[in-house]
Formats: C-alpha cells, structure tokens, sequence
C-alpha cells in the first residue's frame, strides 16, 4: 500500500491526534444517549446517528453511481432525541464500524485511482470523499465527547 493510502486510512481511523470514533463512542450510558447539555443543539444519539447517516451517504455515493442521497438536512439527522430502543443504538454504532471499514477498503484497493474523477461526479474523486468522511467524523466526534465530558460521561 502506497503512503498515501496509508495515511488516509490512518486519518480515516483516527487516534492519531484525537480519539477515534470507536473509542468515541463506546462506554456511553444509555440513559444519556437522549440528553441536551445546556448550550448543545443536538444529543448524543443525534450526534452519533447524523455521523453513521453521513458517512454511509459518502460511501455510497463514492461506490455506486445510482446512489441517490437522502434529502438535506432532514434526512441527515434523526427526528427523535434518543434512539427509539438499545438495538437501534446497536445498530448505529455497528454501521458506523462497518461504513468506515467499507471506506478504507476503498482507499486500500490499489486498483482505484484515488484522484480519478468518479464517473457519476467528474467533479469529485475518491481522495476527496474519503477526506471528507474523516473531516465531517472528527467535527462530530469533537462535538460527541464533548457533549460526554458536559454530561459526566468521558475519562479520555
């Protein structure tokens, strides 16, 4: 593997310069996935939920042309402020690992051209996507722990 690939796929794991998503997002009690810190516009189940709907949306769209993405910004965000049962959260944490080992995958695959325009987005090209899942899953997870550390629930 290049040392490009490499890196991106360091990037994309994180735990480099800040925890990574897996690390993030495990440990987290129940009983606060629903809850708002005073100041925060979103709870952790949001937070957690628009990341692994992000993130599954640049996927897609970087590995299949017929992807069509979910309508902005209501189908990027859950209606509700807590997950609907633990299984959803499961869920959630589940795809999220999965999506992102989808994506380094990508980035691994020697026979993608990482800078090669996607045939459906001749404007775009798979290094970007994949910068652009690791920049939008380190915004998020910055606010995650920090919504955690507001609400007593982070030991990083």
């Amino acid at each position: 593997m290049s040392d490009l690939r490499q890196e991106i796929v360091a990037l994309l794991e994180g735990g480099s310069a800040h925890a990574g998503l897996e690390k993030g997002l495990q440990g987290v009690p129940s009983a606060l996935l629903g809850k708002r810190a005073a100041g925060s516009a979103h709870t952790l189940w949001q937070l957690a939920e628009h990341i692994r709907i992000a993130q599954w949306d640049i996927l897609e769209f970087s590995r299949d042309p017929a992807h069509v993405s979910p309508a902005w910004p209501d189908g990027y965000w859950p209606q509700t402020p807590a997950p609907p049962s633990a299984s959803a959260w499961a869920r959630c944490r589940k795809s999220i690992r999965e999506d992102l080992a989808a994506m380094v995958a990508l980035v691994r695959d020697p026979a993608r051209d990482l800078l090669a325009p996607l045939p459906h987005a001749p404007d775009k090209c798979l290094l970007r996507e994949a910068l652009l899942v690791a920049d939008h899953n380190a915004y998020h997870l910055g606010q995650f722990i920090g919504l955690r550390q507001r609400l007593g629930a982070w030991r990083g």
